[in-house]
């Protein structure tokens, strides 16, 4: 699992931050750290917080999850 936070975009909401808390880190008001490469254990929590996020910042690269049946992949292709 990769873990990718548009900084842009993120408004410190911190719904992540509450939903998975041993991967994501607000910093003073704003700041926004996390790990890039979570550990499996936090697979659950950080796929809640990537939902969750009121601005749709985080993005889950998680090869683990498949795609469902129909669905394209990114080169539009089934």
């Amino acid at each position: 699992m990769k873990i990718v936070v548009d900084l842009n975009r993120c408004q410190g909401y911190a719904q992540c931050v509450f939903l998975a808390p041993r991967v994501f880190e607000l910093h003073g008001e704003e700041s926004l750290m996390y790990i890039p490469q979570p550990p499996g254990a936090e697979r659950e929590r950080v796929l809640r917080a990537a939902v969750a996020c009121p601005v749709q910042a985080i993005l889950v690269e998680d090869p683990e999850a498949g795609r469902a049946p129909g669905e394209e992949d990114r080169s539009g292709v089934r």
